[in-house]
């Protein structure tokens, strides 16, 4: 199987709300993520940002380095400004060996608020739309000339959310700029993630797998909750623990030839789903639908 299977400190500890898992040591989500089966680890805040500090701490458990998010905000300032912005994560995703970066644009966006709710969110007018698309394009290949992909991160709460979104961002772009495929937000934002993966499979550089309770997604938006908020009420879990059909999602992107990692990244509250039980079913159930897919 060439795909390698990764996962997200999301599980332990929470960037978006810090007090989520504040207690839980690096040394242990690297540790667990290990027992539970995963060869390498999405950065988190709880990461060093050097590599000189960050390698070896990876290299005693065994661990690859898989990528980590870079938000952008390309509506507010041209390349150059945002490739000096982002010039020590480059750095660190290179001299560690990753092939992609996660990256989302994250001007306006609302996933970090934590009273507004998800039908507030950003969205893109025609003149934003002109100005965006440039400038990603030569982001992409800003960063495809430093060796990493850009790996789009369609998500909840941003400029990029929707199916829609999705379809057009692809359509109006060249392959400089590849497209994170994440089952669990194109569900929540009302999308088909096996649409997607059919449509798209010739773009996808990056897959994030996490899982959607049905139940609790149709009673966070009839609330109209916070995206927050939802991850709180336990909106996401791990592949297998939902709705998602794994098992159609993965065959069209390992017909395209996809061999780059499968991340589970299903934040929750860990206070209510342990992290090494969750970790562990997440990795075999990914594995089990990975091994069907990828022959």
């Amino acid at each position: 199987m060439a795909v390698r299977l990764g996962i997200n400190p999301l599980t332990w500890t929470n960037d978006d709300m810090p007090e989520l898992g504040a207690e839980t040591p690096l040394e242990t989500c690297l540790a667990e993520g290990k027992l539970a089966g995963f060869a390498g680890f999405e950065l988190g805040n709880k990461f060093p940002r050097v590599a000189s500090e960050l390698g070896p701490i990876l290299e005693k458990h065994g661990l690859a380095l898989v990528s980590g998010w870079y938000g952008t905000r390309l509506l507010e300032r041209d390349v150059d400004a945002e490739m000096k912005e982002a010039e020590p994560h480059i750095a660190l995703l290179t001299a560690l060996g990753c092939k992609v970066m996660v990256h989302a644009e994250v001007s306006r966006a609302i996933h970090g608020e934590r009273t507004t709710p998800l039908s507030k969110r950003p969205i893109l007018s025609e003149a934003d739309w002109a100005l965006l698309i440039p400038r990603m394009q030569e982001f992409g290949r800003s960063l495809k000339a430093r060796g990493l992909h850009l790996a789009y991160h369609h998500h909840m709460g941003t400029v990029i959310e929707s199916q829609a979104d999705v379809e057009r961002l692809m359509a109006s772009t060249g392959p400089e700029v590849g497209l994170l495929l994440d089952t669990g937000h194109l569900t929540f934002a009302g999308g088909d993630p096996v649409k997607a993966a059919h449509q798209h499979a010739q773009r996808v550089v990056h897959v994030h797998c996490k899982d959607i309770r049905a139940d609790v997604m149709k009673s966070v938006k009839a609330r109209d909750l916070p995206f927050l908020a939802a991850v709180l009420e336990g909106v996401f879990t791990v592949p297998g623990d939902g709705c998602v059909d794994y098992s159609a999602v993965l065959p069209p992107v390992a017909a395209a030839g996809y061999d780059g990692w499968l991340v589970v990244e299903a934040e929750q509250d860990p206070a209510k789903a342990h992290p090494l039980t969750y970790a562990r079913m997440g990795h075999d159930n990914l594995a089990r639908f990975a091994a069907a897919a990828f022959k």
